[in-house]
């Protein structure tokens, strides 16, 4: 049962934050029906599931709230900015009710007993005048003259479940008990499956219903009955009569007597049964008992949930098949074993494809991400009293489940800085010629194999002297030296350096873009900064789509291995040391391009070589080109990467190693950074 528990809670939790998302649609939306279905819906999937797994605090609490969408959705209740905020607030506690621990947490309770009391209230302000927490009842929201009742309608269920469905937790009597709930009910319960009692076995279904449901609810109330058990059984819903043929009694005896004779009933004959009881009724037509179908439940399982562990193990296993790949490509070089080549070639292309479709298991969109950033701007742009326009592009960008797992903090604190320090008051933005409304932009896009992330404000941008003076006060750097715009604005991300005028319980304590810079370095990734003083601030994130394998160039120098990530890779070229040597300011023309470049070998103060020939890898550096000369190019590798240990942490140039076919361990560059410090040391 415990399995069962911890599934009901990660789906819990999948739709407590669809239901946020939902909700912060629904309040830039308020009259779209849509998302008050939408929000309705998910309530009640909550609420069944709990039901279910025992969860009875989440059942109520969840009930209460449902009323309330239940009122909006038939129009009784007009939905208000008190609705929303409360619901938002109740979103948040769904969430620590997961844990039933804080149940025995007195601030918990109160927190609980206050929200309970203002569903009620909002519900029903006649019957609950007051909350149970003291506070003044708030105006009662609009109510338009109520809706009058639909007339009832009654539907043939065939429902069959499948005989495993105990397995996941269900009980199909609580089906049908909350199906009685929508109305009127007449249900059939088929025995005739059931084995010999030898053969019985108890953790298995044999029974399944023939039900006939009398109600004003339309056919999605009916279905989202099953929404939960809907690849667990076999279910079709007709609509048979469009009255309540349920108070027939000779349309019930007849019923009675096709189970008696023929066991089961039939949908034939239970649509000739409701003709006959229909026909004093004018307009009871051909199309009334017409099918209308709802979603057949035979359904091919088109996804399926997996543990992250799960996940981890088969990266894991991927990277060494990789790695095993490579020693038996070694090998055949090696050895001239005959028919061993095909093989080879045939492993290699199979790895390659497992790489890849394991990669595309464990990407996920950044989409994931995006309902607590607008939560959070949201929250602070109430807090701050400021009006801010969250706009959200390309989140359907994918990552690694770990880089996902590890930039959520990061980027709530440039969030925070955008809002605290980056959007001005109404005041000042009136003043200086803005709309009131200020604007932070979140924008997600591949670029080559990397994903780029962009935050991005209208707000009042950075000034770079401010920076400057704040870094010559604090030491960092002496007055007289010269430093190019990105170079002040780089100073924000060292240790404790903050330009706030004071601190706040947001930002402005020294301790944020530090942190930002360390975190997203610990995933490979690079980040900047870029401000026009009155204009805003653009902050750019640049991640690797993954951490675990890549495709690489190897190549040596001084005998020595190292990997080149190939997407960072523009061109190779052979070059005569002698004409390198004698390029213009470590320039070289090279297809009609000046290319400035870097000696590996002299960087790493190794000794000249005596080869005649060398090779200059181009690769691809901020908005320009750079090349690398190394000794020899090897050729393209799969790259398994291994993290370097606590004392390597210092060599940030090189963002991992690699075990090789031989057994070796060649050093993975990263090109950016290798370029920033040898560019740093030259000047």
């Amino acid at each position: 049962m415990d399995d069962f528990r911890t599934k009901f809670i990660e789906e819990a939790s999948e739709l407590i934050e669809k239901m946020e998302d939902a909700l912060l649609d629904l309040e830039k939306s308020p009259d779209d029906e849509n998302l008050i279905q939408l929000v309705f819906r998910v309530m009640h999937t909550l609420k069944g599931n709990s039901s279910m797994f025992g969860f009875e605090q989440i059942e109520k609490f969840t009930h209460n709230l449902e009323t309330i969408y239940d009122l909006v959705r038939n129009q009784q209740l007009a939905l208000s900015e008190e609705i929303i905020n409360t619901t938002l607030a109740c979103v948040d506690h769904l969430k620590n009710m997961l844990d039933e621990s804080n149940y025995e947490d007195s601030d918990f309770m109160t927190t609980h007993n206050g929200l309970m009391a203002k569903i009620l209230y909002i519900a029903n302000p006649s019957e609950h005048p007051m909350g149970t927490d003291g506070a003044s009842p708030s105006p009662t929201a609009p109510q338009s003259t109520p809706a009058q009742p639909e007339e009832l309608a009654t539907y043939y269920i065939l429902f069959e479940p499948h005989e495993t469905i105990f397995n996941n937790g269900t009980n199909p009597l609580y089906l049908l008990d909350e199906l009685s709930e929508l109305g009127q009910i007449k249900a059939f319960a088929h025995l005739n499956r059931m084995p010999a009692f030898e053969q019985l076995d108890t953790d298995l279904c044999y029974t399944y219903w023939e039900i006939f449901l009398s109600t004003d609810k339309d056919l999605d109330a009916i279905n989202e009955v099953f929404i939960f058990v809907e690849s667990d059984c076999k279910l079709d819903i007709q609509k048979i009569s469009d009255v309540n043929i349920l108070n027939n009694n000779k349309f019930i005896g007849e019923l009675e007597e096709l189970v008696r004779t023929k066991s089961d009933i039939g949908l034939a004959s239970a649509q000739q049964l409701a003709m006959r009881s229909t026909s004093q009724v004018k307009h009871a037509k051909a199309e009334v008992v017409k099918k209308e179908r709802i979603n057949t439940r035979e359904k091919n399982v088109s996804s399926i949930r997996v543990s992250s562990e799960k996940l981890d193990s088969l990266m894991n296993l991927v990277s060494e098949l990789v790695i095993t790949q490579a020693r038996l490509s070694l090998f055949d070089n090696q050895h001239d074993v005959h028919g061993l080549t095909p093989i080879v070639e045939s492993v290699q292309k199979l790895s390659r494809q497992l790489r890849d479709l394991a990669f595309g298991i464990v990407l996920i969109p950044i989409e994931n991400l995006i309902t607590r950033f607008q939560r959070l701007v949201r929250d602070l742009s109430v807090e701050l009293k400021k009006e801010v326009d969250f706009i959200a592009d390309g989140t359907d960008t994918e990552l690694d489940k770990t880089i996902i797992d590890n930039l959520a903090d990061p980027l709530m604190h440039i969030l925070r800085n955008s809002l605290d320090h980056g959007i001005e008051e109404a005041e000042v933005r009136i003043a200086h010629g803005k709309p009131v409304k200020g604007t932070i932009k979140f924008k997600a896009y591949y670029s080559g194999a990397s994903v780029i992330i962009q935050i991005s404000d209208d707000g009042a941008g950075m000034n770079p002297e401010a920076i400057r003076e704040k870094a010559i006060q604090k030491g960092i750097i002496a007055p007289e030296r010269k430093l190019s715009k990105k170079e002040i604005l780089d100073l924000i991300f060292l240790p404790g350096f903050s330009t706030a005028s004071k601190v706040t319980d947001i930002s402005g304590r020294g301790v944020g873009m530090d942190v930002v810079r360390k975190k997203i370095a610990a995933i490979r990734g690079e980040v900047d900064v870029d401000s026009e003083l009155g204009r805003g601030t653009t902050i750019t994130i640049k991640l690797p789509l993954t951490l675990s394998i890549i495709d690489g160039l190897l190549v040596s120098i001084n005998k020595t291995s190292y990997v080149i990530p190939l997407a960072a890779i523009k061109k190779i070229y052979a070059v005569d040391k002698k004409l390198k040597y004698g390029s213009f300011n470590n320039l070289k023309t090279l297809d009609d391009e000046q290319i400035p470049f870097f000696s590996l070998r002299k960087e790493f103060n190794l000794t000249p070589s005596d080869e005649q020939m060398e090779q200059i890898v181009v690769v691809n550096f901020e908005d320009s080109n750079v090349g690398l000369v190394v000794d020899h190019v090897e050729g393209e590798y799969q790259a398994v990467l291994k993290p370097l240990g606590r004392h390597y942490k210092s060599h940030d140039i090189f963002s991992g190693a690699t075990i090789l076919g031989n057994g070796t361990v060649a050093l993975v560059m990263d090109t950016n950074k290798i370029i920033k410090m040898f560019a740093h040391l030259t000047h």
